[in-house]
């Protein structure tokens, strides 16, 4: 049984999305039980580099998690072929922007949504992905999941009158 390392930049993990729901809960868990498991029966470990703006708070976040690695430079990490991955997770835009760069140094890239604000950008980004034959996949969200979709329709339709207010709640995991 091999291990496989996959070095992945985090890019804005310092956002609370990035470090609750991308490192506390998604790729820390992975690592503490030693990887995942793959069909051939090695093992697949994150090795992530914490990216940001701020030397310090990369530092702070990636010792909070145990992690080792942590930078303020952004282009160094894209060069560095140890890091197979660019994970873009920051609170903002400029992601069709980031991605591009990832794919222009050779990276598959994941990204946070939303990737950009129109779809001939989306379009043009994973037509970008494909010519350089890097993987590209972008975090599902829930608006479309069925009875979102379906309340969306009352809505437009005005089936339910005039809306005063309104709480939706939503839960998150992650598979073992």
């Amino acid at each position: 049984m091999a291990t496989q390392r996959l070095g992945i930049i985090m890019h804005g993990a310092t956002s609370r999305i990035g470090t609750t729901q991308h490192l506390l809960n998604s790729l820390v868990p992975i690592i503490q039980e030693g990887g995942l498991l793959l069909a051939n029966g090695d093992r697949l470990m994150p090795d992530p580099i914490i990216v940001s703006r701020s030397a310090e708070k990369a530092k702070a976040l990636a010792d909070r998690f145990g992690l080792k690695r942590s930078s303020d430079n952004l282009d160094a990490c894209l060069a560095d072929p140890e890091n197979q991955l660019f994970f873009e997770c920051a609170y903002g835009g400029g992601r069709v922007e980031l991605a591009k760069r990832a794919i222009a140094a050779g990276k598959h890239i994941y990204l946070e949504k939303p990737v950009a604000e129109t779809l001939a950008e989306v379009l043009d980004l994973r037509d970008t992905a494909d010519r350089a034959g890097v993987k590209h996949a972008v975090m599902q969200d829930k608006i479309y999941l069925p009875g979102l979709a379906k309340l969306k329709t009352l809505l437009d339709l005005g089936a339910l009158g005039r809306i005063h207010g309104m709480r939706l709640e939503f839960g998150w995991w992650v598979f073992d």
